[in-house]
């Protein structure tokens, strides 16, 4: 029974540090997605910004020619 019941402290002990381990990796994984989520929303702006002044720029110019 004692070593059943050590056995069994031994294999909460490997739990509780496994869980340790996926608790600060799960961390640094959210820690990465609020990163990447805020590069993608300033790529987004700029892109907006170039796509309103290219938009911007092509109507100042002459129409293109018409095609045969």
């Amino acid at each position: 029974m004692i070593d059943l019941i050590k056995k069994l402290e031994e294999q909460v002990t490997f739990l509780q540090h496994e869980l340790s381990q996926m608790s600060d990796e799960l961390y640094s994984q959210q820690k990465e997605i609020i990163n990447q989520k805020s590069e993608i929303r300033k790529l987004k702006s700029k892109i907006e910004s170039i796509e309103n002044n290219i938009g911007a720029s092509n109507t100042d110019e002459d129409p293109p020619p018409p095609h045969y």
